[in-house]
């Protein structure tokens, strides 16, 4: 009887062209699995499959439903109220739609224009000074030196800003009280007589001002600071050695560094004087008279008191396209990129 193979010793395997492939490949798969160490495993597959298609539209589903009932559905109502008549003390027939009649009728109001008069003029005359003094105080905190002051200064520069415009508009009140506000108080040091800030139109205009300047001159300061640490340091002090010009360097060094902050402070600031009215409401509502009775105080009076929301929505729609061309006039005037 023929014997059997020996299945007591492993069997080489067969040599062939596959074997001598594998020999050959093994090493170099050694020597990169080690240069890539275990950062190159695969990455393991996740428990619930591929992410579904949708997955992303609900995570961000919240911020877009957010935004359609605060800031899109509000303007489309507007939008839509503009072109009708809608007054909430005339209901009787509806509300029909006379599209352009609320626009020239606004138009043509003078009261309506006063108030943007007012507006243009407050803007005119508070945003120059927020702005000057900003840059003024921009450039003291980045002057070397003076570390705790500087500190403290920054500081200080964000409380008016964390303070509402309601809460300013009260503390405009206790201010310039004609007989308890610590402006009289300081007046009457100075042999100057009680003062009627908030009953005399003209003072009344000056209070609202004062205190617009103070809650915003801090974050032009700020906008300001950010743009100079910005500047190169090298190419500042080589300008500090060719000239002690502080004028000078502000101009060819600093300031191509400062204007994209300059075109931001310019459209924030137009926009949020257009539409100031918690703070006027609050310190003055509107008056004495219509001393005070910015657009933005007009187009409350009409919507809320008077109740023709059309014709306050068209004067809205109005602001905003007026909000709109004048960031569009900043941006192509004044906003410059730095050329490095």
């Amino acid at each position: 009887m023929a014997a059997g193979p020996d299945l007591s010793k492993p069997t080489a395997p067969a040599a062939g062209p596959d074997l001598a492939k594998r020999e050959a490949a093994a090493p170099a798969e050694a020597v990169a699995s080690a240069e890539a160490g275990p950062q190159a495993k695969a990455p393991p597959r996740m428990r619930g499959g591929r992410i579904g298609r949708w997955t992303p539209a609900w995570f961000v589903a919240p911020a877009v439903a957010a935004l359609l009932a605060v800031g899109i559905f509000p303007l489309l109502f507007a939008l839509v109220n503009s072109f009708r008549s809608y007054n909430l003390t005339r209901t009787r027939g509806g509300h029909p739609f006379i599209w352009f009649d609320n626009y020239a009728d606004v138009l043509t109001d003078s009261s309506f224009q006063d108030a943007m008069i007012r507006t243009i003029g407050f803007l005119v005359t508070v945003l120059p000074i927020q702005v000057m003094l900003g840059m003024g105080i921009a450039l003291f905190l980045h002057k070397p030196g003076v570390g705790f002051l500087k500190t403290l200064t920054r500081l200080s520069l964000v409380v008016p800003m964390a303070t509402t415009y309601a809460v300013v508009g009260l503390i405009g009140r206790l201010l310039f009280n004609r007989d308890a506000g610590i402006v009289n108080y300081i007046a009457s040091q100075l042999g100057i007589g009680p003062i009627e800030w908030l009953g005399d139109p003209d003072m009344a205009y000056v209070a609202v001002a004062v205190m617009d300047i103070w809650q915003w001159t801090p974050f032009c300061a700020l906008v300001f600071l950010a743009g100079l640490t910005m500047v190169p340091n090298e190419v500042e002090e080589a300008a500090r050695l060719e000239t002690k010009e502080w004028t000078s360097i502000l101009r060819h060094v600093q300031l191509p560094y400062l204007l994209p902050g300059l075109t931001a402070i310019l459209i924030l600031r137009t926009a949020d004087i257009l539409k100031l009215f918690d703070m006027i409401f609050t310190m003055t509502r509107g008056g004495p008279g219509a001393a005070t009775e910015l657009v933005s105080v007009y187009i409350q009076r009409i919507g809320f008191r008077v109740f023709d929301q059309g014709a306050a929505s068209a004067q809205a729609i109005l602001l905003l396209i007026l909000t709109i061309i004048l960031s569009r006039l900043y941006i192509r005037v004044v906003y410059q990129e730095v050329q490095q």
